[in-house]
């Protein structure tokens, strides 16, 4: 009698869980056919929102996904995928006391979902890290991930710079806008291209010139305020461009 009282204790609890999430599904899930439209990482931060938004301390992917009884098979695998997502990139886990496989929403889930801030987190998704040079990573993503985005163009401009004086053969006492100067010298610098036009020459030392200029010296002196990661992004990958532009001209 005490285990068909238990039984009903936890059924009743998995019908409170179960209409909880469908209510908070048609919250925060987009209608069917924008659905369909989103990738995985994208319709994931609105799963999470709905993980995060119950109010419970864990949930059950069975009873989460019987909540979607209204929602055609299509956007059903739509949202696996996405919940797959949330568990690859350690958004959700495992209990790891629990042998029924509930789960919970990690400290970082809980950060993601506290601050709002998807788009940070999508457009450091799309930051090609492995295209990246391994340094240069090494020195951006840590700021990048703590939202400290002025220090993370700083240090992704200083490392052009660390990289093309040894490549150029030039001494430490040349710095910023005048080390690219000379090291991209329409007529004689170190690197640059003797096979091109004057005029090629001389954009590419402008363009050196005026990356450093804007970018790395001002962060070294004052605190820029940058506060759109998909912009600090590209910044990140023009200083990345810059160091291969480099290390081809040493070649």
């Amino acid at each position: 009698m005490l285990y068909a009282d238990q039984k009903e204790i936890q059924e009743g609890y998995f019908r409170r869980v179960i209409i909880s999430m469908t209510s908070s599904l048609y919250d925060k899930l987009p209608p069917e056919d924008i659905l369909l439209g989103l990738q995985p990482e994208e319709l994931a931060m609105n799963v999470l929102a709905c993980l995060c938004s119950d109010g419970s301390p864990k949930f059950h992917r069975l009873n989460f996904f019987n909540g979607l009884k209204n929602y055609k098979d299509p956007a059903v695998y739509a949202i696996a995928e996405a919940w797959s997502f949330l568990e690859q990139e350690g958004l959700i886990a495992e209990e790891p006391y629990d042998t029924n496989h509930w789960m919970f929403v990690t400290r970082r889930g809980q950060k993601i979902f506290k601050s709002g801030n998807f788009k940070q987190y999508k457009a450091l998704k799309a930051l090609p890290k492995e295209l990246l040079d391994a340094i240069l990573a090494s020195k951006v993503i840590p700021p990048l991930m703590r939202g400290d985005y002025d220090s993370a163009i700083f240090e992704a401009f200083k490392e052009v710079e660390i990289r093309v004086r040894p490549l150029s053969e030039l001494s430490d006492s040349d710095l910023g806008v005048n080390l690219m100067r000379k090291a991209f010298h329409p007529e004689n610098g170190p690197l640059t291209d003797s096979t091109q036009l004057q005029s090629e020459k001389q954009v590419i030392s402008d363009l050196f010139a005026g990356a450093i200029g804007s970018f790395k010296n001002p962060s070294s002196h004052r605190d820029i305020d940058f506060d759109d990661i998909e912009e600090v992004i590209k910044l990140i990958l023009l200083a990345d461009h810059l160091i291969k532009i480099s290390e081809r001209r040493k070649k």
